[in-house]
């Protein structure tokens, strides 16, 4: 009877003891699930350069170890261009206590920065002027939970180019989105260096992509060459500035290089896709723990040349050879 007593007494301890152990084996799965960070992406619209922009932003991520669906959960949204969406997916982030917030787009950035507080960290990933559009303090110390990347674009390199390229243009259309921030920045500066220059340039505004047929039809009635900046609006208008501006042989010089993908003729631009891979390594680092006060903002600012040979050709124009060989070995050529 004691020999039952006790093994009754053997098995009663077992099953409590599995019990825990399976209670306790729950509960770290649990609290590991919990443990993975949860980044919402949230991005202005659909075109070429914020797109890459996005994929460099994950595979920034991913060159810290976090990969998507393994150990970090990415929630993109993108708002099309609609800025009620920009509002109610910043909320969505806000509500769900994303572990961080990456803006794609100075509005994007701008409807996140509204909604995170002092405790969530944001990342802007290629915002024109931050300090300019309130995101941060200063670019060396943001001084609260914003900070990020930057393409300030090589504008002298952007002019000396049309320059040599167009010798003899007389005039320059500079066309921007009134309510870009970034668009207006770029064009204006850009505008200050043709005047410094001594280049005539008029300035042509869209409120957005359906205003670009008609403006486009305007401008390129009225100058020699066109200057599409860094700007939203214009970079998902841009086969459309392009088609119009073909008809009247008139070459597009584009900020971007997915601009120049998308028709322009040729561009010294920085890498839509670098902007977002320094910003995704950036959200990785504060993912482990970096302060977002104290971490300066990063400018990329050394370009390439980008040029569309299948452009020059239907335009006439012979590119300089300098210019061409310089593209095929460290820039990008499309055909």
């Amino acid at each position: 009877m004691k020999r039952l007593y006790g093994f009754i007494a053997a098995l009663v301890i077992f099953l409590g003891v599995a019990f825990f152990m399976t209670q306790n084996n729950s509960s770290n799965t649990t609290t590991a699930k919990k443990k993975i960070p949860t980044v919402g992406i949230l991005q202005l619209m659909s075109h070429p350069a914020l797109d890459q922009i996005h994929k460099g932003f994950v595979a920034g991520l991913k060159e810290y170890g976090y990969t998507p669906g393994k150990n970090i959960k990415i929630d993109f949204q993108n708002a099309q261009g609609d800025q009620s969406n920009l509002k109610t997916m910043s909320t969505k982030f806000s509500n769900e206590k994303v572990s961080l917030m990456a803006g794609i787009a100075t509005p994007a950035a701008q409807a996140l920065a509204n909604v995170a507080g002092k405790k969530t960290p944001v990342i802007l990933a290629g915002i024109t002027n931050p300090s300019g559009s309130g995101l941060v303090k200063t670019d060396k110390h943001p001084g609260a939970n914003i900070t990020g990347t930057s393409g300030e674009s090589p504008l002298e390199k952007q002019l000396a180019l049309i320059k040599t390229v167009m010798p003899n243009a007389k005039t320059i259309g500079i066309i921007y989105t009134s309510s870009d921030h970034g668009g207006t920045y770029n064009a204006k500066k850009f505008a200050a260096l043709c005047k410094k220059e001594g280049i005539n340039y008029k300035l042509y505004t869209i409120s957005g992509t359906n205003d670009m047929q008609q403006v486009a039809e305007q401008m390129v009635s009225q100058v020699d060459a066109v200057y599409a900046p860094q700007d939203n609006e214009v970079a998902a208008a841009m086969k459309t500035l392009v088609e119009v501006a073909n008809k009247s042989k008139i070459p597009v010089f584009a900020a971007a290089d997915t601009m120049v993908k998308d028709g322009g003729l040729a561009s010294y631009a920085i890498s839509q896709y670098k902007l977002g891979k320094v910003a995704g390594e950036m959200a990785a680092q504060v993912l482990r723990g970096r302060k977002t006060a104290d971490f300066p903002v990063k400018y990329i600012t050394k370009g390439e040349y980008v040029i569309n040979t299948k452009e020059a050709k239907l335009l006439g124009i012979t590119l300089p050879d300098d210019i061409v060989k310089q593209a095929q070995s460290k820039g990008e050529v499309f055909k």
